[in-house]
Parts: C-alpha cells; sequence; structure tokens
C-alpha cells in the first residue's frame, strides 16, 4: 500500500507539472497539432521538432528543389526548433499533398543528416528503395467517419488481426481487403473486438510490425490512412471495437527513416549509452523520464485514439518497459520484493499510468490490455488507486501451460489440478484475457496447437473423404476442449490470433533473405473453412458457436468459476460459471455412464453446447433432447447433482432451463 501510495505521488507530480508548465495533460497530448509540418490558413506552412543535440535544423523536398539549407529552423528553448514560410503571392498551396519531405539536421560534429520528422503521419517505400521517403499527406478530402463507437462490451472476444496477413494470395493484404473480406468473417464468427497489429509503420515487414520506425504513420503497405479510418468505421458499424496494438516499449534503430539519431546523437528520444539499448531486441529504449518523450509518447496515444477512432490499446512489451533488467534471464515466482526495488523503472510506470489516465479520461469506454509476463500487482488497479490503470492483463502462463502439456506429456498423464490451477490463478479483481495460443506460437520454429496435434498428418487426411485416423480424430476433439476450458474458466476476456479458430494450418513465415523473400507462409487461408469437403469447418463451427454462447450467458462478464470437480483418475473436470454447467472429459478412452456432476442449483439442465456434435466433427454420442435433472443429493460440496453420460474427449455445456436465462 505504501509503495502504491509513492507510485501515485510520483504520478500526481508529473501530472501537476504538465498541468503548471503546459497548461494540462489535455494540451500536453496535442503535439501533433504544432510539432511536424502544417499548413497554416493563411496557406503558409508551420513547422516544429525538438532536436536538442541539433546545431541547426532544416526543412527541404520537392517544394524548394531539394535544396538543404534554403529552408532554416529558428532554435528555441528546451531543443525545440520551429519554421514557418510565408504563403505563396499566387496563394497556391506551398508544399502539395503528396509530394516529399525531409528534415535536415546539422549535427555539432559538422555532418549533414537527412531525416524523417518523428511526426510524419504517412510514409512509402517506393520501388527497390531500401529507405521509406516521408510523403506530405494532406488530402482535400479526409474519410469522414459515418458511425459512432460502439458501446463497451461487458465481454471481451478479441479476434487477434493482422492486415498484411489476411488474404489466401502470398502477396502483402490491403485496409480494403480485410475491410471487405475478414471482418464479416470477424463479426459471423461472434467476436466483438480487433486486436490490429503492425499498423504504426515498420521498414522490416517480417518484424511482425514490432519495430517501429514511424509512430504516428499507419503502415502505408496497406493502404493509405483514410482506408485504414474506414476498416475502423466500418468495423464500428458492426457492433466490434477496435484495438491498436501499440509499441511504446522500444523503437527501431533505424535513423535514415526511424528515430533512431534523429538530431545527430545517441540519445534525443532514447538512453544514451547501454541503457539505451535492447541487446536481445537491438532496438533503441526510450528516455520515459524526458518532458518530450512523454509529450511524444502521449500525443501518440491520442492521435490514434482520435484521429483513426481506435478504442484502446494492447500494450507491448510492458515487462520490458517496468524493469531494467527489462525481464531479460528472469524468473518471476511471485514474491513481492520481485515487483518493488531497484529493479524497476518508476520513470515508466509513471509514464504507463500517464497513458492510462488520458485514455480513460478522453474516452471513458475504451479498453486498455497489458502485455507483461512478471505479474506485476496492482498493474490493472486504478490510477487513483497507485495501480497502473489497465483494464486488462494478458494471462501469459496459459498458452505456455497447453504447449508444454502438448510436448512433454502423454493425454493419460495430463494432471487435471495443474490445468485447472492454471486457469484460474489470477488476482482478485484483476481481470484478464485468457488465450490457448499466442500469435508467436504460429511462427516458424515453433507450432500452433493444431500442428502440435496433428502435423504431418493435416496434409492429407483433413478431407472429410479420408478416415477420421487416430491423430485426426485426437487433434479435432482436443483442439476445441482446449479452446472452450480456455475460454470459459481462464479469464474475463478471450483471445484468438487470425487463423486459428479453425486450425489453420502451416505455419507463419514473413519474406526475409532466409526464404527468398517468400510470400508462400505469410498469408491466411480462410477459404479452408469454406470448403464442405475440409474438415476445418468444424473447428471454425465450433468456435463460432462457442462466441455466440458466451454472447448470450456472458460468462466472461460473471466471477470466477466454482470448480467442483478435477478428477485425476477419470481425466473429469467440471465447474460452474454465469448459470452454466461445463463439463470436460479428457481421457482419451474412457466414456462415462449416470456420472454423478455437482451443481448449486436445481432443476432441468439441457445441452447447449457440445463438442460431440456432428457439425463439429464429433462422433454424435449425445441427444440432445435429453432432459437432465439434479437432485438434492449433495456432491463435491454442491447441494445438488444429477447424472450425465460424458463420452470420452467431449466437452460439454449444460443450462438450467428453469432459471431465467
Amino acid at each position: 500500500k505504501n509503495l502504491a501510495k509513492v507510485r501515485y505521488k510520483q504520478f500526481s507530480q508529473i501530472l501537476n507539472s504538465i498541468g503548471e508548465n503546459e497548461g494540462g495533460i489535455d494540451q500536453f497530448s496535442r503535439g501533433y497539432e504544432s510539432f511536424g509540418v502544417h499548413r497554416c490558413a493563411d496557406g503558409g506552412l508551420y513547422c516544429k521538432e525538438w532536436a536538442p543535440g541539433a546545431e541547426g535544423v532544416f526543412l527541404t523536398g520537392d517544394f524548394n528543389g531539394w535544396n538543404p539549407f534554403s529552408c532554416p529552423y529558428k532554435k528555441l528553448d528546451y531543443g525545440k526548433w520551429e519554421l514557418y514560410i510565408p504563403p505563396k503571392q499566387n496563394k497556391s498551396v506551398l508544399v502539395p499533398h503528396g509530394s516529399k519531405l525531409k528534415v535536415v539536421i546539422t549535427s555539432k560534429s559538422g555532418e549533414t543528416l537527412y531525416r524523417i520528422s518523428p511526426w510524419a503521419k504517412y510514409v512509402v517505400r517506393e520501388g527497390a528503395n531500401v529507405n521509406y521517403d516521408w510523403l506530405h499527406w494532406d488530402p482535400e478530402h479526409s474519410y469522414e467517419f459515418k458511425h459512432s463507437r460502439p458501446k463497451k462490451p461487458r465481454s471481451l472476444r478479441i479476434y487477434e488481426s493482422h492486415v498484411g496477413i489476411s488474404s489466401h494470395e502470398g502477396k502483402v493484404a490491403s485496409y480494403k481487403h480485410f475491410t471487405c473480406n475478414v471482418l464479416p468473417r470477424i463479426k459471423d464468427l461472434g467476436y466483438n473486438c480487433i486486436q490490429l497489429m503492425a499498423i504504426m509503420e515498420h521498414a522490416y515487414y517480417a518484424s511482425f510490425g514490432y519495430q517501429i520506425t514511424s509512430f504516428f504513420a499507419a503502415s502505408s503497405r496497406y493502404g493509405t490512412p483514410e482506408e485504414l479510418k474506414e476498416l475502423v468505421d466500418t468495423a464500428h458499424s458492426m457492433g466490434i471495437i477496435v484495438l491498436l496494438d501499440v509499441v511504446h516499449s522500444h523503437a527501431s534503430k533505424n535513423s535514415a527513416d526511424g528515430l533512431n539519431m534523429f538530431d545527430g546523437t545517441d540519445s534525443c528520444y532514447f538512453h544514451s549509452g547501454p541503457r539505451g539499448t535492447h541487446d536481445l531486441w537491438d532496438s533503441r529504449l526510450f528516455a520515459y523520464s524526458s518532458w518530450e518523450v512523454l509529450r511524444f509518447l502521449l500525443s501518440n496515444i491520442r492521435w490514434w485514439l482520435e484521429e483513426y477512432r481506435f478504442d484502446g490499446f494492447r500494450f507491448d512489451g510492458v515487462t520490458s518497459m517496468l524493469y531494467h533488467h527489462h525481464g531479460m534471464g528472469q524468473g518471476f515466482s511471485g514474491d513481492y520484493s520481485e515487483y518493488f526495488g531497484l529493479q524497476v523503472d518508476e520513470d515508466a510506470l509513471t509514464y504507463l499510468m500517464l497513458a492510462n489516465h488520458l485514455v480513460h479520461t478522453l474516452c471513458p469506454d475504451s479498453i486498455t490490455i497489458a502485455e507483461d509476463v512478471s505479474g506485476m500487482p496492482a498493474l490493472c488497479a486504478p490510477v487513483s488507486q497507485g495501480g497502473g490503470g489497465f483494464d486488462y492483463r494478458l494471462a501469459m502462463a496459459i498458452p505456455d501451460k497447453w504447449i508444454q502439456l502438448l510436448k512433454e506429456f502423454k493425454d493419460e498423464d495430463w494432471n487435471m489440478g495443474d490445468i485447472v490451477y492454471t486457469l484460474t490463478n489470477r488476482r482478485y479483481l484483476e481481470k484478464c484475457i485468457a488465450y490457448a495460443e499466442s500469435h508467436d506460437q504460429a511462427l516458424v520454429g515453433d507450432k500452433t496447437v493444431a500442428f502440435w496435434l496433428m502435423d504431418a498428418e493435416m496434409y492429407t487426411n483433413m478431407s472429410v473423404l479420408t478416415p477420421f485416423t487416430p491423430v485426426i480424430d485426437r487433434g479435432i476433439q482436443l483442439h476445441k476442449m482446449i479452446r472452450l476450458i480456455t475460454h470459459g474458466l481462464g479469464g474475463e476476456g478471450y483471445l484468438n490470433f487470425m487463423g486459428n479458430e479453425f486450425g489453420h494450418p502451416e505455419w507463419l513465415d514473413f519474406p526475409r533473405k532466409g526464404n527468398n523473400e517468400s510470400y508462400h507462409y505469410a498469408r491466411r487461408q480462410f477459404h479452408l473453412t469454406d470448403d464442405d469437403l475440409l474438415r476445418y469447418k468444424f473447428l471454425n463451427n465450433f468456435d463460432r458457436d462457442m462466441n455466440r454462447l458466451e454472447e448470450r450467458c456472458g460468462w466472461l462478464s460473471a466471477p470466477q468459476a466454482y470448480v467442483s470437480e478435477k478428477h485425476e483418475g477419470n481425466k473429469i473436470i467440471a465447474f460452474e460459471r454465469a448459470g452454466l454447467l461445463f463439463i470436460f472429459n479428457f481421457h482419451p478412452s474412457k466414456s462415462y455412464t449416470d456420472y454423478r456432476v455437482g451443481t448449486a442449483v436445481p432443476g432441468k439442465f439441457k445441452i447447449v453446447l457440445d463438442s460431440d456434435a456432428a457439425e463439429y466433427g464429433g462422433h454424435q454420442r449425445l441427444d440432445h433432447s435429453t432432459d437432465f435433472f439434479s437432485e438434492a443429493f449433495e456432491h463435491n460440496g454442491r447441494p445438488y447433482s444429477l447424472l450425465v453420460y460424458i463420452p470420452s474427449r467431449v466437452a460439454l455445456v449444460l443450462q438450467n432451463v428453469d432459471l431465467p436465462n
């Protein structure tokens, strides 16, 4: 509690200082309104940069015939520079939309450096060019949003997406393609939230969007800023909210088209020396204590919220931000000494508190999610209580547990108690996003859950015309069970990476030198689910109906489940949540007749989801017209119980039909 007070005090001091020096965080977070390059009402041009280590700053481009020194900026206090170019006599546009620009920096050591403004809104790579070019984005007609933001969903079902790989064709897919072809699929599958990866501009496609070069630019490889706005607006029209995967944990080392060495020094936006470099990621680390870095990052948050109407953020690399050791070579046992001490980067934590404060002040319905593997306490507590201010954290231990079981244990050796512990091990009132597998597992060198389960047989035995081999049968049944128990027991939100819902075959590999720049694996083959002769449709159907049942019953927004049984010998897990009774039989071969399962309520129960149903590639061993009646027979600590037939490798959800839904 005392440490929470200390952290809140530090946050308050910075916030008050912003109020005294900048007129408040509202004004402070509008940096993009003055920094960068702007057309004035009179037709002139106003430009501003922060380059504390520069000897001189100039603007050049198509507009002045690339004369490097004809438009010098004037030096202001605190390392800022500004430039005003008066309008032309004939009032024609000084810097037309789409024309190229560069900031020229003369360094203290006498170098002349050509740079892209950190505030650039649109950059493109043309032809065989190695570096990106900065294009002035000032269209005559900006996209006009037609739809209001949807209300904050009570349950969060997230479809994690990457625009570039969203087509089955071997190419970079577009915002337009995603809007027209992928959004309807996401809606049909019952997801109410999209988390968009790799939107902030990154020069290296194979970085999966995690080596950012231009923080205010939406990636041009998929299309224009206006087309991204249309994507978000169309999602809103479907009642789907859109989160941005925001990368404020580090930045690309590129200097010609990134932030690195912007003013000719190794500091500026970053720590100088070893502290400013992440050894594992080979990238630069922000100096969160710097006033102008705070302005830049907080303005960046606001830009994506207001310009593109994103509904919140998934903050990448929070563990790396929180600790001076960046989580490298560290195990986290949960001991509080790991979270409080000199190893914590309190400046980074204060920045995250400020960012969450800003997001929730500007858009009270917005959502923020922390990607933190360490389990930092109070990360999801309100800022007003000295917490980090996030709404959710990713339950990162869950996918690791499933991979461990699939890699290291036979099915009959799976530990039911261990599975339940991993799925329920979260702090009271700290909301978690559960997921069965991460996007990293889809990458070359690792395997998705489907590929761990079925591997080479996916190439030969996914046709309904081929026999149901033991490998494919096991794979299809366990794929559904793993997803449902993760969805039902693992958190207050659920996340799926695109394509994994139907067991997308093979792996993800972006074009790079090592694969001859091939796009063959940098795509998602959604058409596989549309083919009636393939078994992928079964997994797709189950995912859809699982999400739709959650929409109807709301278990993600209900209190944590009551687990009444985790039987090691029988391989049975049973729990109740949101008035539903979930039953899982993980045994590879044993079915149970008249198996007694405890429940909190009397009455008539019906099957509402059955992984063994024909439409899910099951064996149809259950009669869905059966009524199950619970009786006043105490069992496993529950006052009532009922008898159920539970076939092997089956997940069932029963609902009490006597209770109001």
